[in-house]
């Protein structure tokens, strides 16, 4: 972790947004409507996806890809002008939320500004041309960090958006930069705000073999983890995709998250979501209303920082397309007002507790298939959690004490939990309880 890493960040939700796709406009005038529903799901940060002049050359679909950037210091006219944009983060601030976009610095797009003056701090291939180490990514050409003197003209842009009045950069494909230049870049922006939050997309282990294998250079997440706050949670991802598709049971995902309570620095910070830009709608993997409520429950309880898409709370089921207008269906976000408010009450709980950042982080082993049961413990209480991801029945056998004169509490509902001779039974819904020591 950096060193100046604050873990109460485990207790954060960031909330994801598609700029072009949240609204009919898809402006940062009409997004400062739903500003005060998205406070009222416990948010904390709103991170944008890049907000810049997208480039035209090679372009992918209508609108193009925004991650193909032409102007880092320019704002997409799409979504409305500079000073829109700084209305809007203030309008954030007033709200107590915080504002991060999307940084994209592994490469830029074939029409760039930069290639005007920088064009030799460029990625060439064997025969001398613009080109790129990831074959699909055709609309964007790689920039060269093994020229130091690329370092600089990339802080300017840094400093420059800083200097705004963001609170923190996500980081597009942080693990295919070196480390060196992150943690020149982090100290740089900690002279403007020392508060200032880091995000790395760190990337598939298979990517960074991929990369390696092909002679470039790609940081593991410990590496990465050295110049940024929180790291994605893309080292086990697949075993989470894994299990939609059969490849894997549940268990190998739940090994796989204690897994990296070893092989990561104790303070770690992960990124916790169930979909994002890149990856299907958790509403499109599970297709009951339980499931998903119990699902959204799981995520938000694991250890680490929470994540969002914008329309995972409406039970958005359809992937918004990245090139072309594909607006996020919102139609379900009245009937969906139990996971809006599950959000709000897992989130506000684990900014309440101290437990949620020091206390001991358990995944129990499954002894029924399905039922998910963590644990965080210290030494005045347990906190358990209880998720029914397959909607099984049965009972549960407990070791905690038995209440003679009240019940236990489901923390997310109020309702009264029946355990008898150490059995619960299982619940439809997700449960949460405090059993005191």
């Amino acid at each position: 972790m950096a060193v100046n890493t604050d873990i109460t960040l485990r207790n954060k939700l960031v909330y994801q947004v598609f700029s072009r796709q949240h609204n009919s406009t898809g402006t940062f005038k009409e997004f400062i409507k739903d500003l005060d529903r998205i406070k009222d799901l416990g948010t904390d940060y709103i991170y944008f996806l890049p907000i810049h002049e997208i480039g035209q050359f090679r372009k992918k679909g209508d609108l193009g890809c925004p991650y193909s950037i032409k102007d880092y210091y320019s704002v997409n006219h799409e979504y409305g002008t500079l000073q829109d944009f700084k209305e809007l983060v203030s309008e954030i601030h007033k709200r107590d939320m915080k504002v991060i976009i999307d940084i994209v610095f592994n490469h830029t797009s074939h029409d760039s500004v930069m290639l005007n003056n920088y064009s030799h701090l460029y990625y060439k291939n064997e025969k001398g041309e613009l080109s790129n180490r990831i074959g699909d990514w055709w609309d964007i050409t790689d920039l060269d960090y093994s020229k130091k003197e690329l370092y600089p003209v990339m802080f300017d842009i840094l400093k420059y958006w800083a200097n705004q009045g963001l609170d923190g950069f996500r980081c597009d494909v942080a693990s295919f930069l070196p480390k060196d230049f992150w943690i020149e870049a982090r100290a740089e922006i900690a002279k403007i705000n020392s508060k200032f939050i880091w995000i790395a997309e760190s990337v598939h282990a298979s990517g960074v073999k991929e990369l390696r294998d092909a002679g470039f250079g790609a940081l593991s997440d410990s590496e990465v983890y050295e110049a940024f706050d929180i790291c994605y949670d893309y080292d086990i991802h697949h075993h989470y995709l894994g299990y939609f598709k059969g490849e894997n049971n549940l268990q190998t995902y739940l090994d796989s998250i204690m897994f990296q309570e070893s092989i990561y620095p104790q303070n770690y910070v992960k990124l916790r979501f169930l979909e994002n830009h890149d990856q299907p709608r958790v509403a499109s993997l599970v297709n009951n209303f339980d499931k998903l409520l119990n699902f959204t429950a799981f995520n938000l309880f694991l250890k680490g920082t929470s994540m969002v898409y914008a329309g995972q709370e409406a039970q958005a089921s359809h992937h918004p397309d990245l090139f072309n207008t594909d607006k996020v269906d919102w139609s379900k976000l009245d009937e969906s007002r139990e996971i809006s408010a599950i959000i709000n009450k897992i989130i506000t709980l684990k900014k309440e507790d101290s437990i949620f950042v020091n206390g001991k982080f358990n995944i129990r082993k499954m002894y029924i298939d399905g039922l998910v049961h963590i644990t965080y413990e210290n030494e005045k209480k347990t906190i358990h959690g209880f998720f029914n991801l397959k909607g099984v029945d049965g009972y549960l056998k407990l070791n905690v004490p038995e209440l003679e004169h009240e019940l236990y509490k489901n923390i997310l509902t109020g309702e009264n939990v029946q355990i008898f001779q150490g059995n619960m039974p299982i619940y439809k819904k997700p449960v949460i309880l405090t059993i005191l020591k």
